[in-house]
């Protein structure tokens, strides 16, 4: 090699011994590392921050936006409640995941999906207190596995597909790498299902973050007509599972309930009333026609709930609510605002909330207008006023246009007629334009540290092609297997795929390998397709570390993982998919 290889290889080694330590955030790390290479000259300014402009990165963008969308209108809650809304248990979870990602990435774009399960994983996880990091590595390996069992599955395989016609070879139909593709996804999941549940890390400190503070309040909801919850038992709705939650009784028209069991059955018009911590009462008031009501104030339209926010009020030893009952203290008159639920001083209150008489110091959940903040944070009728930052109303009247939405994108995906970022892009600007989500919130919903990570690891892709390294290192893979057979040429192809893979992006392995499938084929006069099959699954293996590919970055920070993380349940299925291949795929296209 020559010297630039010998500079980028060591650039590299050192970036992932950082990587692994985690030295610093994955992002600060690989904007270093492509800067270096460019001061160095082994790659061009404009190879350094290509990446800013790649269209899959700005694709991945737009897609943090439509998931946005499909969050703010109820959407992904539905999708949880009906995926995941029976489990129980993680493994449960996983099947029940393994039953819908797969086949639809089969057929769509990963990044989307792994987008839009994401947020669905963390909420189920909250709510049955198992850490996340138990759920998030298998869906993205999920969606990976999925990708190999169409032509259209990943771009990897349209890439090579692509390749191939250029080449002069025949092209694969759409199922002819599901030959393949549906056992290797098959033994992915028993491994996830077996080794996953004693490999994958339990990172408890973040399902802590996901909790809040043990403040209980007292919150009555109503079931109203068309509530999803009518018909259904206390542990079918779910409302067991929601952390720091209990269903104190139900007063089903005046007659009382109590205790609750999880086997009652609910029923239009009954009242619910509950304890539990503020996140648990955001998630009660995100079940459409399930309504607070402590306060007949309360707004309960969509379109005017988006003009209110949820506030904690401390009421002062010198406040006129003192004494008086919620109906007597007439908040909307005096302060345009609605009681949701009260706080007692560490104390669980157990009569109804409508009898409550207010005191100093307790807490009220308030609903108000957007000013309430600025306007009675000095009153001396509080002690103190805060935001809560976590709630968003559902726009449940935008539902249906955000739902059509996400079927109009993913037909522009499968049928192709216009390119991914372009349709990725319309249905971000259409989410904002049609009322889905505001443009505030559009902002906020993109996640930049994936972003900057994607970007700059092209540079660093780019360095290994331009400086030869990665074109040695192959080189000298395949001239070592020349004596033992085309078999062994095979394992050490899809070896050597699976490891650049983790280097570079799946597409510029699958190119960079491309023409030693043909030159191995040619050498050992066999048959270039059982090469080009061992390419496709090997580019698409990207299982050992969270830089291969971008489904594993999605899910990097969220689940609080560790770079050895991927490391240490990766490897393991990665050999075990490496020997699959290697007995299947000359079985299957014999040389």
């Amino acid at each position: 090699m020559n010297s630039d290889a010998w500079i980028t290889v060591c650039i590299v080694g050192f970036l992932f011994i950082s990587l692994v330590k985690n030295l610093a955030p994955p992002d600060l790390l690989f904007l270093s590392a492509t800067t270096i290479l460019a001061i160095l000259g082994i790659i061009s300014p404009q190879e350094a921050f290509v990446g800013f402009s790649n269209s899959g990165m700005l694709a991945v963008a737009a897609l943090f936006v439509v998931v946005a969308g499909l969050r703010e209108t109820g959407i992904l809650d539905l999708i949880g409640h009906h995926v995941l809304g029976q489990s129980r248990s993680e493994r449960s979870a996983l099947l029940r995941l393994s039953g819908v990602v797969l086949p639809l990435s089969a057929f769509l774009n990963n990044t989307p999906i792994v987008a839009m399960f994401v947020p669905v994983v963390i909420d189920w996880s909250r709510r049955h207190r198992i850490a996340p990091s138990r759920l998030l590595i298998p869906l993205s390996y999920l969606a990976i596995l999925g990708g190999t069992c169409t032509l259209i599955g990943t771009s990897t395989n349209l890439v090579i597909n692509g390749l191939m016609l250029e080449s002069g070879l025949p092209g694969m139909s759409l199922f002819e790498i599901g030959k393949i593709g549906v056992p290797y996804a098959c033994i992915g999941i028993a491994y996830l299902f077996f080794a996953g549940h004693v490999l994958l890390p339990e990172r408890q400190e973040l399902l802590e973050q996901l909790s809040e503070c043990q403040r209980e309040y007292l919150v009555e909801m109503e079931v109203q007509s068309g509530c999803r919850l009518i018909g259904q038992t206390i542990e079918q709705g779910g409302l067991r599972q929601l952390p720091g939650l209990f269903l104190i009784e139900i007063d089903r028209r005046g007659k009382i309930l109590s205790p609750a069991g999880p086997e009652q059955i609910l029923e239009a018009g009954d009242r619910l009333i509950f304890t539990g911590i503020v996140s648990s009462i955001i998630e009660l008031e995100k079940i459409p026609h399930l309504i607070p009501i402590a306060d007949p104030d309360y707004e309960i339209s969509p379109r005017k709930q988006r003009r209110r926010r949820l506030c904690e009020a401390v009421i002062s030893a010198t406040s006129p609510l003192v004494g008086k009952s919620i109906r007597e203290a007439d908040f909307r008159a005096t302060y345009g605002a609605a009681i949701v639920a009260v706080h007692r001083a560490g104390k669980r209150i157990e009569q109804k909330i409508g009898d409550i008489s207010l005191q100093a110091g307790d807490t009220l959940l308030l609903q108000t207008p957007l000013h309430f903040l600025r306007a009675y944070r000095h009153d001396p009728a509080f002690y103190l006023i805060s935001d809560v930052d976590d709630w968003r109303p559902i726009r449940a009247d935008r539902a249906w246009i955000a739902a059509l939405l996400f079927f109009i994108l993913m037909g522009l995906m499968i049928s192709g007629v216009m390119p991914v970022v372009l349709s990725t892009m319309l249905t971000a600007v259409l989410m904002v334009l049609l009322g889905c989500l505001s443009t505030g919130d559009a902002r906020r919903s993109i996640e930049w540290q994936v972003l900057i990570t994607i970007a700059a690891a092209f540079g660093v892709g780019t360095a290994l092609q331009n400086s030869g390294a990665a074109t040695e290192i192959a080189s000298a893979f395949v001239a070592s297997t020349q004596a033992w057979g085309p078999i062994a040429a095979l394992a050490v192809i899809y070896l050597l795929g699976s490891i650049l893979t983790e280097l570079i992006t799946n597409n510029a392995a699958a190119v960079l390998l491309f023409p030693f499938c043909l030159e191995t084929a040619r050498l050992y006069d066999a048959s270039p397709l059982p090469f080009l099959i061992a390419l496709i699954l090997s580019a698409s293996a990207s299982f050992m570390t969270p830089i291969g590919y971008q489904t594993n970055l999605m899910v990097y920070g969220p689940g609080g993982y560790r770079f050895s993380d991927f490391i240490r349940i990766g490897t393991p299925l990665n050999l075990l998919l490496w020997i699959t291949a290697v007995i299947l795929v000359p079985w299957i296209w014999p040389f």
